[in-house]
């Protein structure tokens, strides 16, 4: 190996060095930041889909039983956390939830979702959408997410042409696999709340 390989070779690693220091220096000054950011975004959710609410008290999950659990019934879908809403009494009043469907057309579909003790959806706000402008990036716009709000059913089902029922949502022209997984994520919600009763 020449001299010239060998002082290229030392430059190459100082340089990787150096890169790979100050990106962990940007990660430690940036990550409480970003945690705070994300748990502010979250308790906006919260509130926006059980206005209601005094306080949240976390359930304990055992996230791979809820996964299998899940994955029995039919949904690509993770319950990441699970709040029992409590009244200014203190007495439960209903569930919010995060749950994240895989099956969006751009990824990972994040969501809050409120539920009250009768089974009541309160409605949905969206923690992490990234399907495509112009289309599936409607599902976060106002007129689709208020098809599931104030609904007392089992579980939705999307349909092409105009909700009739309850259960029905109407789906979004063009986005029919952001429709899709919108709706079995709040399917899910709905089942993982069911499995607590």
């Amino acid at each position: 190996m020449s001299s010239e390989s060998i002082k290229n070779t030392i430059s190459l690693m100082v340089i990787t060095l150096i890169a790979g220091l100050l990106l962990g220096v940007v990660y430690e000054i940036t990550k409480e930041p970003i945690a705070a950011e994300q748990q502010r975004a979250k308790e906006e959710a919260y509130k926006a889909v059980f206005a209601d609410a005094q306080s949240f008290e976390a359930i304990k999950l055992d996230v791979v039983n809820v996964e299998s659990k899940l994955a029995d019934n039919g949904y690509d879908a993770t319950v990441n956390e699970a709040m029992k809403v409590l009244d200014k009494d203190g007495n439960a009043a209903g569930y919010v939830l995060t749950v994240t469907d895989h099956e969006g057309y751009g990824g990972d579909i994040q969501f809050a979702m409120g539920v009250k003790l009768d089974g009541t959806v309160n409605g949905i706000s969206f923690l992490s959408i990234s399907e495509t402008a112009g289309l599936g990036m409607k599902a976060a716009e106002e007129d689709f997410m208020k098809q599931f709000a104030n609904k007392n059913v089992e579980s939705f089902q999307y349909t092409k042409n105009g909700a009739s029922a309850d259960g029905e949502v109407d789906a979004i022209s063009g986005a029919t696999i952001t429709t899709n997984a919108v709706v079995n994520g709040v399917n899910a919600g709905l089942y993982y709340i069911s499995t607590l009763e």
